[in-house]
């Protein structure tokens, strides 16, 4: 069982300590966080408590750290975690640059440990059903994607939080969910080679807006139409269009608390079939997957090269949401 410490108490961080207590195969054995609200929760739970992260790296049970922190601190995390040995989970994005995010990578390599990143779609079944329809040929040459993951949660944070600030979401709900959706779409078409992004405030108080539209285009060709929206109602949808048939995944609920999916196929030459999915839990899976990694049952499923190509698609975004122009993906 690998011994972590979830850094960062907020409302993910919280819901992570308590996904994890219900699993066999990793345990919390120390939280940390910069408010008393934090320490609060850690005596509801009976967890030891550290203000800081470097408290957390001095616990010599820890084996790996969970990282729920702003954005913008996750490189340097990562860094100094890998330093003292530690293997890292991080929550979405890994970095918010591609020069971060390869200095974040070389550092875990370099110190040969596991690195997961919180993007708990790829684990949902309809997802992983849908990738290997693709795999197959099932669905031919994947020639498009359509996406929105849409809610309303943040109307209810304080203006002052950090996932609305013009630092640690420079692109409005590009770090919230179309993060998510612009990882699974490399997961379709591999590396982006263009992005064109307008982000509008148009019906909430969120001054760095609330609603983004982006155009991705990949260098093996193939483009991803992404929406994210945080002044809707939630809503939840992907779906990929291939030369011989296509795949849709809608969400019923939102991933905090997952009540199924509907998963529509359609093959040439047939009817579309849709079929209800259980609900599952797809975080937990996913830092399971992780568990996995760092003990060394099975590798992370989620490629090194797709988090860089991930990220450097997002500094992209970000770019191209502030110039209004095409913007070309390094790397």
């Amino acid at each position: 069982m690998l011994k972590v410490a979830v850094v960062g108490l907020g409302w993910w961080g919280r819901i992570i300590v308590d996904q994890i207590s219900t699993s066999e195969k990793l345990r919390v054995v120390h939280v940390a966080d910069v408010s008393p609200a934090g320490e609060a929760f850690a005596r509801e739970r009976n967890l030891p408590f550290s203000p800081s992260f470097e408290r957390v790296l001095g616990d010599e049970q820890v084996e790996g750290v969970v990282l729920c922190t702003p954005h913008s601190q996750h490189t340097e995390q990562i860094v100094a975690a890998a330093k003292a040995r530690r293997h890292v989970f991080c929550e979405k994005p890994l970095s918010m640059t591609r020069g971060d995010v390869l200095r974040a990578v070389a550092a875990v390599k370099d110190a040969g440990v596991a690195l997961a990143v919180g993007h708990e779609k790829r684990f949902e079944p309809p997802i992983v059903r849908v990738m290997e329809l693709l795999k197959s040929g099932v669905l031919g040459t994947p020639l498009q994607v359509e996406a929105n993951f849409s809610q309303d949660k943040f109307l209810a944070l304080a203006a002052d939080n950090w996932r609305l600030s013009g630092a640690e979401a420079p692109a409005g709900p590009m770090t919230a969910t179309g993060i998510h959706l612009l990882d699974l779409s490399i997961g379709v078409f591999g590396e982006a080679e263009t992005v064109h992004a307008s982000v509008k405030q148009l019906g909430s108080p969120l001054t760095n807006g609330d609603t983004l539209a982006a155009l991705v285009t990949f260098k093996r060709g193939g483009h991803a139409l992404i929406s994210a929206i945080l002044a809707t109602p939630f809503a939840g949808r992907f779906a990929v269009y291939g030369s011989q048939g296509w795949a849709e995944v809608r969400d019923k609920t939102h991933p905090e608390a997952p009540e199924g999916w509907t998963l529509t196929t359609c093959v040439r030459g047939q009817k579309a079939e849709s079929v209800d999915i259980a609900p599952a839990p797809a975080v937990l899976r996913n830092l399971e997957a992780f568990a996995d990694a760092a003990t060394g049952r099975s590798p992370y499923p989620v490629a090194r090269e797709e988090m860089i190509a991930n990220v450097s698609a997002l500094e992209a975004i970000f770019r191209s949401a502030k110039s209004g122009a095409i913007e070309r993906v390094e790397g």
